[in-house]
């Protein structure tokens, strides 16, 4: 699993790359990041530069690391083109949710790759649902579907608390992203899987009710 593919090498070291440079060259960071009012003056390449801007190595870390270990149950399930065009729908799934909840913010502004690997995340998770994930502060692995589930209600709940510094809808946005062209790309897993696609629904579906309801 964990000798990787020539396109997830490629996808990190863009990531390092620019994020080096956004480090050290804060016109070229602020250029290039997600930002509202730069996208409504008509820099729409921001929804997805910024998906390769971290804001520190913490940050460009966890990231990559999350992408190691994810980014081959979709290569193995769909070949490297797939997956490539998996990344780079959900990182840009991630910029329009982020666009769509913030669109009145001028001032919001977002980086990092989150939103690409949640979707690459949520794709391995409907490629092999029975895998098992640990995390921190829980003993025992417990199933990805249910991790998967967990992740996207806590981003809801990050998103109407505006908790943390943290882009929850660019997170949800990705997932989103993963969610569907996987299905796209594999419609019999609503024949072979069908629970897991409807349970992986469901925080989707939730957050939508709640954004027509005004709750968000």
């Amino acid at each position: 699993m964990y000798n990787l593919h020539i396109a997830t090498i490629a996808i990190i070291a863009a990531n390092i790359l620019v994020s080096l440079r956004g480090f050290s060259d804060s016109s070229f960071f602020e250029r290039y990041k997600f930002s509202i009012g730069g996208i409504k003056a008509g820099q729409q390449e921001r929804t997805i530069t910024s998906g390769f801007l971290h804001v520190d190595i913490s940050h460009l870390f966890f990231n990559m690391f999350t992408l190691y270990f994810f980014a081959n149950v979709v290569i193995n399930g769909f070949g490297a083109s797939k997956f490539v065009i998996i990344y780079f729908i959900s990182l840009l799934g991630g910029s329009l949710l982020a666009l769509f909840f913030h669109k009145n913010e001028p001032f919001y502004s977002a980086v990092g790759a989150s939103g690409a690997v949640t979707g690459i995340l949520y794709a391995a998770i409907l490629l092999n649902p029975g895998m098992q994930l640990g995390i921190m502060f829980i003993p025992i692995p417990l199933p990805a579907y249910v991790l998967g589930i967990a992740y996207l209600l806590y981003s809801i709940y990050g998103m109407k608390s505006r908790l943390g510094n943290i882009g929850h809808s660019a997170h949800f946005g990705g997932a989103i992203g993963g969610y569907a062209i996987t299905l796209l790309f594999k419609p019999e897993l609503f024949v072979t899987d069908t629970w897991i696609v409807v349970l992986l629904a469901v925080p989707i579906v939730i957050l939508f009710i709640l954004e027509k309801m005004g709750k968000l």
